[in-house]
């Protein structure tokens, strides 16, 4: 079990029941993993990052299907992501939910922002309150769908600026969640090679207080002893006879 601030947190019974050769590649340790020295750390974000930026970018520049559409290489705001998923895996915003549909979500805002006001004769004039009003809705729903992953921001600040995502239009939308799943899939796959990843899938944990030592201590030097042995005696009143015992 893993302990975050004073709370103790369970492994997913889900994941506890698959077989650990493959539990392992989704995230699931029923130990806590050992602390790892910081250059074997940047030694793995380096081939994760390289390895998702090779794959992403053969992918898209050399399958027919992008190719006649003409895909762009990349979208740029992988690259940011991919510091988060490969450099600082623990953090919530590296994890399945805030990156996939982070990413998602906001390319759907994007398109769907530039698309109305490219209704505009007046487009080239006014792009600036899209791409603005894109980022800032995108932000605002992905907060409110605890998927806030801030490389996405980007993503769909994109759809309004960029000339090679404005020329694939709706197309955008599956390149965008394609790059989502093949940068998670490599994160699964360097990410639990001697760490873990990811930490949660759709939400942290439920967690338990960890026990808490109750500390009895000693009265302390400065306390009169006298007065310490007082207060662990009873006070006792002389008894006073009422006048009705007097009565035979």
């Amino acid at each position: 079990m893993s302990v975050v601030q004073g709370m103790t947190a369970r492994p997913s019974l889900s994941l506890s029941r698959i077989p650990g050769w493959i539990s392992r590649w989704v995230g699931y340790r029923s130990r806590t993993p050992t602390k790892l020295p910081v250059c074997v750390i940047w030694l793995w974000s380096f081939v994760g990052a390289f390895g998702a930026m090779a794959i992403l970018q053969a992918v898209f520049t050399h399958a027919d299907t992008f190719k006649a559409r003409n895909v762009p290489p990349i979208v740029g705001s992988f690259a940011a992501s991919a510091v988060l998923c490969y450099g600082a895996i623990e953090a919530p915003f590296s994890q399945p939910r805030s990156l996939v549909g982070g990413h998602t979500i906001s390319a759907v805002i994007g398109v769907c922002i530039y698309k109305l006001f490219a209704l505009s004769s007046h487009l080239d004039d006014i792009r600036w309150v899209a791409a603005s009003l894109a980022c800032a809705l995108a932000l605002v729903a992905m907060a409110a769908t605890a998927t806030t992953h801030p490389p996405a921001g980007a993503t769909a600040l994109l759809a309004c600026t960029e000339e090679g995502v404005i020329g694939i239009g709706w197309y955008y939308i599956p390149v965008v969640i394609l790059s989502s799943v093949l940068v998670l899939c490599v994160a699964l796959f360097v990410n639990n090679i001697q760490r873990r990843y990811p930490v949660f899938w759709l939400s942290p944990a439920v967690a338990i207080p960890a026990p808490v030592e109750k500390e009895l201590s000693a009265p302390g030097p400065d306390v009169d002893p006298n007065v310490r042995e007082a207060g662990n005696t009873e006070t006792t009143h002389p008894k006073t006879s009422h006048p009705a015992d007097q009565l035979v």
